[in-house]
């Protein structure tokens, strides 16, 4: 699956987000998923962090070292701890509770 996840937005040296979004192929939840984590990252994140796209279809194994278990997942690698929501990421606020993001006053 390509997805461009706009490379100007590289997480600064200090304090850059890592997330990772697991799919399965191109399924409209995958879509919804990262689109919500694209929407949510440009108005809590802008500018500091990247997101990369694992399509397990294409790579299965890639499934272990995060230990996934359903579909579709976000990691969050950096900054720790790892943190990992499931689903197409639609409420916000249970995705930036569960990513402890601290929304923008």
């Amino acid at each position: 699956m390509t997805i461009d996840t706009n490379s100007k937005n590289k997480p600064s040296s200090a304090g850059g987000w890592q997330l990772r979004l697991y799919v399965a192929g191109q399924t409209p939840k995958s879509i919804v998923a990262f689109a919500n984590l694209k929407r949510i990252c440009e108005e809590h994140l802008n500018g500091i962090y990247t997101i990369e796209v694992i399509d397990l279809l294409l790579n299965p194994q890639l499934s272990k070292g995060d230990q996934i278990l359903a579909l579709p997942t976000l990691v969050r690698k950096l900054p720790e701890p790892v943190k990992k929501i499931i689903g197409d990421l639609s409420n916000t606020e249970r995705v930036l509770v569960g990513l402890d993001i601290k929304p923008f006053s």
